[in-house]
């Protein structure tokens, strides 16, 4: 992009433009994962509606490459195209919570903590995502699973409304009522059909949350895996518990000793009484008695917090995920298998679970595919060190080849990973593509939206 056409897009715009002579253009061009390194042609800051109007007019007619930043938090480090231009919604961070409805209107630019310091204030929540530094667009529109997704959803089955900017530079809103074609596609489909400013989500009622952490060794991993698949599901939907293997971290609450040693383990949340979280718990000694327990009460963001200060942004992470219907025995020998040979210390598998209030919504009712999925795996290879980049990549990479068999095909959309191709993508959205191409059809018929895991426009009939 030339000098007249930067200066051109600078005089559109109430928000700033930073190109690459801008002595802050490498550090906005940073995103949390630092595997990630692109140069785009400018960094556009919107900060409105009214901004991300004008700048999709400018992008679009000049021919640019377009990519859309909400909280940078994409593994496969979307929000960034090498010469193109990026919308960055960072200054959009804002929320508004009506305690009487029990809503929140939420700027395009917001993160989850964002999100859950406003809410919090009235005693309310949405379930969203585990880290308060994930954005809420990213995560909302892939569907969104967290702490309260067995009791109350995913985060699109909280979504009451939209504020979008299409293609072709129009601003409307998608509901149940308004462009409910666009709203079905909104809840799961990606940033495939346009750029949200704000988003309106349904609220309820939680406040302080029991909160536990336990940990076997990671030879243990037989055992507790196949306690865990059977618990779960039958337990209470206010219990959410996420598996997690992992090297212990060398900090509170973990005792000294265990430090750095491998675990298989589960980070519990517990939205009913709080008299009750020993009790609902006592069957974690059902597979041996764990290397350690702690339990405590805690407000609900402080656990969103929990994980913030272990992975910051500014490490190399590769990532892949995959849906379970179910964990067999096949696949809890792969867990074993890469749990006893973690590459680094803050490499990780996550199975979140996503059944519960998840299975109440309908299979066709949203763009998410899998209602008939149980849990929703993540497989993670971090590191502060860009020397172990390929290290960390092939273990994942490995890991989730050897695991594949015993999977249900797809994945959540947010866990694909960098170069997965088409077929990932057609897998993730099972039966559901077909329609979510005939819509981007619609929204985005010339595809300017792909800087993303792409859903391609249906061809004309």
């Amino acid at each position: 992009m030339d000098g007249t056409t930067l200066e051109g897009m600078r005089t559109a715009l109430r928000g700033p433009v930073i190109g690459p002579k801008d002595p802050d253009y490498h550090q906005a061009r940073k995103i949390y994962n630092a595997m990630i390194d692109r140069e785009p042609a400018a960094i556009v800051r919107c900060t409105d509606a009214a901004d991300v109007m004008d700048a999709v007019d400018f992008i679009r007619d000049h021919g640019l490459e377009l990519a859309v930043r909400g909280g940078g938090h994409s593994g496969p480090g979307l929000c960034l195209v090498d010469d193109g231009l990026t919308i960055d919604l960072s200054p959009m961070r804002w929320v508004r919570v009506d305690p009487a409805a029990k809503t929140a209107r939420v700027g395009g630019g917001s993160v989850l903590g964002d999100l859950d310091h406003a809410s919090h204030a009235f005693g309310l929540a949405t379930p969203a995502g585990i880290m308060s530094t994930t954005g809420v667009g990213g995560l909302t529109l892939g569907g969104g699973h967290g702490y309260l997704t067995r009791k109350y959803g995913l985060t699109v089955d909280n979504l009451l409304s939209a504020d979008v900017v299409l293609a072709d530079g129009s601003f409307v809103t998608a509901s149940e009522t308004e462009n409910p074609d666009l709203f079905w596609a909104l809840r799961g489909g990606g940033g495939n059909f346009g750029i949200v400013t704000s988003f309106d989500v349904r609220l309820h009622p939680v406040h302080t949350v029991g909160v536990a952490i336990t940990v076997w060794p990671v030879d243990s991993t037989r055992e507790v895996l196949r306690w865990y698949r059977d618990f779960l599901p039958q337990a209470p939907e206010d219990l959410y518990g996420f598996f997690a293997l992992l090297a212990v971290p060398p900090g509170p609450p973990f005792p000294e000793e265990i430090h750095g040693h491998k675990m298989c383990g589960v980070v519990w949340c517990w939205t009913g009484d709080l008299d009750r979280l020993e009790e609902t718990l006592a069957p974690v000694n059902e597979p041996g008695r764990p290397a350690f327990h702690f339990t405590a009460p805690m407000p609900y963001p402080a656990l969103q917090t929990m994980f913030d200060e272990l992975i910051p942004a500014g490490l190399q992470w590769y990532w892949r995920g995959s849906f379970f219907d179910r964990i067999t025995d096949e696949a809890i020998d792969v867990h074993l298998k890469y749990g006893e040979n973690l590459p680094t210390d803050l490499s990780t598998m996550h199975l979140y679970p996503v059944d519960g209030a998840a299975h109440k919504v309908g299979a066709d009712d949203t763009a998410w595919a899998y209602r008939d999925a149980v849990w929703s795996g993540v497989i993670a290879g971090i590191d502060p060190d860009p020397a172990n980049a390929q290290t960390i990549k092939q273990w994942a990479v490995d890991y989730w080849d050897e695991l594949q068999p015993y999977s249900m095909g797809g994945s959540y959309v947010n866990f694909l990973g960098a170069g997965e191709g088409q077929d990932r993508v057609k897998a993730t959205y099972r039966d559901h593509y077909d329609r979510l191409a005939e819509i981007k059809r619609i929204y985005d018929p010339h595809n300017l939206f792909h800087a993303n895991q792409n859903i391609e426009p249906a061809k004309e009939r």
